[in-house]
């Protein structure tokens, strides 16, 4: 299967809500080859951050749903808030929507179907770590800190150890600090290009 239908695009409702990842998307993404271990997915969700710094079309996240035992991409997002002035719109809840839009699914975790995982350029926020219990992941990998993206200015919001406690006691795998010098060095790059930043 090959990108999703539609190149990018997950709604267009009446005119008034269009909601989709910067055109650049599909000339950097290999959507065709496996991507084989936490490194080899992790860097794919750093270099769709780095890109969205480069082409100032977003924060300094990137994220990316796969098929975990096959390395299947499904989908990725990069933070969009900024460029579509939706709240929303972080990287992972991009990718997760893609997602479930290619799979025509609310959920990522169907019985019987191949398992997904998220992998994300930076520690979740609150508000995609709520995403991340009823998307049907099964697993997420993070690569920077959210006291990397705190230091930025960056607020992640109300998130604690039991935060974690609880997705991992309800089945959910969480494995971070996957290559956290390299997803580091993307937020060093959107500060010192003065990226906005926003939230709060």
């Amino acid at each position: 299967m090959g990108p999703p239908v539609g190149g990018r695009q997950i709604a267009r409702q009446g005119g008034g809500l269009s909601i989709d990842t910067p055109p650049w998307i599909d000339s950097v993404v290999d959507w065709q080859r496996p991507y084989v271990g936490d490194d080899d997915r992790v860097r794919l969700a750093i270099s769709l951050a780095r890109e969205n710094v480069l082409r100032a079309t977003g924060g300094p996240f990137g994220a990316a749903v796969f098929q975990a035992a096959t390395g299947r991409l499904i989908a990725v997002g990069v933070n969009s808030v900024v460029r579509l002035q939706q709240s929303a719109l972080h990287g992972e809840m991009l990718a997760l929507m893609l997602a479930q839009r290619r799979l025509n699914s609310f959920t990522l975790g169907a019985h019987g179907g191949p398992g997904h995982e998220l992998v994300s350029s930076c520690d979740p926020c609150a508000m995609c770590l709520g995403a991340l219990l009823w998307s049907g992941v099964r697993r997420v990998v993070a690569s920077a800190s959210r006291d990397d993206a705190m230091d930025l200015g960056f607020d992640e919001g109300p998130v604690f150890p039991e935060s974690y406690r609880y997705l991992e006691e309800r089945g959910i795998e969480i494995v971070r600090g996957v290559l956290r010098e390299e997803a580091r060095a993307v937020l060093d790059l959107y500060r010192s290009r003065g990226g906005q930043i926003y939230g709060g």
